[in-house]
């Protein structure tokens, strides 16, 4: 029961597929394009329904929720992404898990 709670394997798979997902819609070259703001609008709907739904299927202690957020920002930046956008979609990851927590209970 007490390993459980280190358990990250879905996690790290969940975060893996929210990346890619990421570089499929938004490859780090075209962030800085003028189509960025459509292109990141899009983006956010599709992440923030599949973080929403990620979250409220299973039970992430503090442990998971941080190390979802820290696959996500590691992954991103090893990809070549900007650290301001890198920053501010592993800001909305973690919050969107915390949001979909606290609308749970």
């Amino acid at each position: 029961m007490v390993l459980a709670w280190f358990d990250t394997a879905e996690v790290d798979r969940f975060a893996a597929s929210l990346v890619q997902e990421v570089m499929r819609r938004l490859p780090p070259t075209h962030v800085e394009s003028q189509k960025m703001l459509e292109r990141i609008s899009r983006l956010a709907e599709v992440l923030s329904d599949q973080v929403r739904a990620f979250a409220q299927s299973r039970s992430l202690n503090v442990y998971k929720r941080a190390r979802l957020g820290n696959r996500v920002k590691w992954q991103l930046k090893d990809a070549g992404y900007p650290d301001p956008f890198v920053d501010a979609l592993t800001t909305e990851v973690v919050t969107l898990l915390a949001v979909t927590r606290r609308a749970k209970r």
